[in-house]
């Protein structure tokens, strides 16, 4: 939001709401978050050389008066951020989302709070790429539940959202009374004299700040670019495939391409001996598997490399017409070497090509991740199942059914694991994927839900349980036609997690 301008005018509003306390000990306090902001320059904390003005509201109990001060920040023409650092709840009747200010308790949040619809409501008017709201918040009880339910918190699209949101019953690791994550903001404003971009800010900060565990980062982490760095390097094979190289893969099938058709004449002599050789290569293809995925093979997509098998396609219907008599035929070819038996012959060449062609069958990875997972080896076929899971990515599409079913898998080895953390995450995002494209009564989507609610009741620390428990129940929520007593279990049971204690 670096702006510049003659007849435009900014500002910056600064918002304290209540203290965020937890068994008397502060978690946020936003009037000394307030303080630091205030020393830095108005410039650099706008990201504009523009006039601007600055308006602290500390210690507000009107939401009135705020609102007051809100319009009039809203109707500036130029650039705008407003900063909220303080509790966020909700209110019993409407389960609203608030700031609480002042002397906001639960019973009077409707009338002593901010609603953070209004902050949505008097902002979706201005000009996009012109408002930035940056929050420091935790959350209480109350409103915890849903903001896990929501991911985020709702904001017009012209409005640049950042910040974080700490869970209930944290405390803040640090001896300073200025959260993390606005220290490590400011901390950034200090190191980088040609200041970032907003995005670019939160980050640094983010990446710097130290968030107690669970906490709601706007936007997502899974978006932040500072992350995006620290992709695992391509070091051993496996790892390969799993950073999208397709031309290593298309290296291994070209080194195990000419072991293959290297029997294809030999049948004209010693027709025997040709049989076991294609055994071998089979087997190599199950370590680093070439990504032509043939088990599909009714879909007509395939991908380029399984192109260069140009007999491959032609005699696959010779396959199925002579799966087992081959084998017989081919002592006669030798035998008999005159016009009369030349009719077996090009029988027996397909036997070669027959006997190559049941590599699809072993190429299907997953009796051999099944197997790696049976002999204790979790590791290597988690890393095989994520590469066949990347590939399908890459080739059939994010949403596709191909894709959804190497999640599963590797939620069924997770399970296998004991890692019933990861597995219940990894059968939510599946039953999320399957609900977008299957009814809610379809009997994949319904054993998928069972199996995340399954997984989530092995998690036996409350803090991972805390965290999955939300996303499980709106899944859940939407299927009616599951038996309701999956969700009114869940329910209770991220109810009884909320009251455990933290230190649990």
């Amino acid at each position: 939001m670096q702006i510049n301008g003659v007849e435009q005018r900014g500002h910056v509003l600064l918002i304290a709401g209540d203290t965020a306390m937890r068994r008397r000990t502060i978690q946020i306090e936003p009037s000394a978050n307030l303080a630091a902001l205030s020393i830095v320059p108005v410039p650099v904390l706008l990201g504009s050389d523009v006039p601007s003005d600055t308006t602290y509201l500390d210690g507000v109990r009107d939401q009135n008066a705020l609102l007051t001060r809100l319009r009039a920040a809203a109707a500036t023409p130029g650039p705008l951020l407003v900063y909220l650092s303080g509790r966020l709840t909700v209110d019993r009747r409407g389960h609203q989302l608030y700031l609480a200010l002042a002397g906001t308790t639960a019973s009077t949040a409707r009338y002593t709070a901010l609603p953070w619809e209004w902050l949505g409501t008097e902002l979706r008017k201005r000009p996009p790429g012109l408002t930035t709201v940056l929050l420091d918040t935790a959350a209480d009880k109350r409103s915890w539940p849903l903001l896990q339910e929501y991911g985020s918190l709702p904001a017009p699209s012209s409005v640049e959202v950042y910040g974080t949101v700490a869970p209930p019953g944290f405390t803040d690791p640090g001896n300073s009374q200025v959260s993390t994550y606005t220290r490590a903001w400011i901390e950034q404003l200090r190191r980088n004299p040609q200041r970032p971009t907003n995005a670019r800010l939160h980050a640094l900060a983010v990446g710097a700040a130290a968030l107690p565990p669970g906490a709601l980062i706007v936007p997502t982490a899974h978006e932040i670019d500072a992350q995006q760095p620290a992709a695992r390097p391509p070091q051993t094979n496996v790892q390969r495939i799993l950073a999208g190289d397709m031309d290593f893969i298309r290296e291994l099938r070209e080194r195990a391409a000419p072991a293959r058709p290297a029997p294809a004449p030999q049948p004209q002599t010693p027709a025997a001996p040709a049989a076991p050789a294609p055994a071998a290569p089979s087997v190599e293809s199950l370590q680093f598997p070439a990504p032509t995925s043939p088990a599909p093979a009714p879909q007509a997509s395939r991908p380029p490399w399984q192109q260069r098998q140009h007999a491959a396609p032609e005699q696959q219907p010779v396959r199925a017409a002579h799966p087992d008599p081959q084998p017989p035929v081919a002592p006669y070819v030798p035998a008999q070497a005159p016009a009369p038996v030349q009719a077996p012959a090009p029988v027996q060449q397909p036997v070669v090509q027959q006997q190559q062609q049941p590599v699809p069958d072993p190429q299907d990875p997953r009796p051999h991740v099944y197997a790696l997972a049976q002999r204790g080896e979790f590791r290597e076929a988690a890393r095989l199942a994520q590469a066949w899971e990347t590939h399908t990515l890459q080739t059939y599409g994010i949403d596709s059914p191909q894709a959804t079913q190497w999640v599963e898998i590797r939620a069924d080895l997770a399970k296998l694991q004991g890692n019933f953390l990861l597995a219940t995450q990894l059968w939510i995002s599946a039953g999320r994927t399957r609900l977008a494209h299957q009814s809610p009564d379809a009997p994949e989507v319904l054993s998928t839900a069972k199996s995340a609610h399954y997984c989530w009741t092995q998690i036996s620390e409350p803090r991972q349980a805390r965290e999955c428990g939300p996303e499980l129940i709106s899944l859940l929520r939407a299927l009616p036609s599951l038996d309701r007593r999956h969700l009114s279990v869940a329910q209770q049971r991220l109810e009884f997690l909320h009251n455990v204690p933290s230190g649990s």
